[in-house]
């Protein structure tokens, strides 16, 4: 590890000890990265007002490569295409995720392929793995007995977590054919009924909460 990395691990342990605001990754590739525009500003405020989060009310977006990241113990990453980090991406989201970062990937429809080959760079050493029904991500503030819920159809598919540990802690979840953002999206956005909505902000509140929390 460089001097660099070093001073960026010192900033970032005072960042993660002081710091609850939260980013949108802007990845290279050509994917809508911007998707959901409204999606992070309605889980902030639902986060702050039920499970007791002072999340700044507006989220940033923050490129993969950017020393910026550091200043953000969650962030998120959806959209529907093509994803692809370059060497100096690869290594800075791996820095950041091993030395305490969050990073929520949602399948926004579409990026699975493109994302997991795009992780490979990042974790050439690691397997992903789905998220056991034990793990606090489904309970440790609302139950999910099931699992992450089902927003859209997509392909009719189950839907899905999968993630990359370190030390047993969860350090990457990705969640796909749910579609959790289009949930936390305003409600002209898409018409969902109320109590769906309310499914994909609580899963949603449950991630912020492990995530700040370990």
């Amino acid at each position: 590890m460089n001097r660099r990395e070093l001073y960026l691990l010192l900033i970032f342990g005072i960042n993660l000890c002081t710091s609850q605001s939260i980013a949108v990754l802007k990845y290279g590739g050509g994917g809508d990265w911007y998707s959901n525009p409204s999606a992070l500003k309605n889980l902030i405020q639902f986060c702050n007002t039920n499970i007791q989060t002072t999340i700044k009310t507006k989220p940033e977006s923050v490129e993969t490569g950017s020393t910026a990241i550091f200043e953000y113990p969650f962030i998120h990453m959806t959209g529907h295409g093509n994803v692809v980090f370059d060497e100096n991406d690869a290594r800075n989201l791996r820095v950041y995720l091993l030395s305490g970062g969050f990073l929520h990937i949602d399948d926004n429809y579409g990026m699975k392929l493109y994302v997991m080959k795009a992780l490979e760079k990042v974790f050439p050493e690691k397997q992903m793995t789905e998220i056991p029904l034990s793990h606090p991500i489904y309970n440790n503030v609302y139950p999910f007995p099931k699992g992450v819920p089902k927003i859209h159809e997509h392909d009719g598919l189950a839907p899905k977590a999968l993630g990359y540990f370190h030390e047993s802690k969860l350090i990457l979840l990705f969640t796909y054919e749910s579609d959790l953002g289009d949930g936390w999206e305003d409600k002209n956005i898409h018409n969902d009924p109320d109590e769906v909505r309310l499914k994909a902000l609580k899963m949603g509140a449950n991630i912020i909460k492990y995530a700040f929390d370990n």
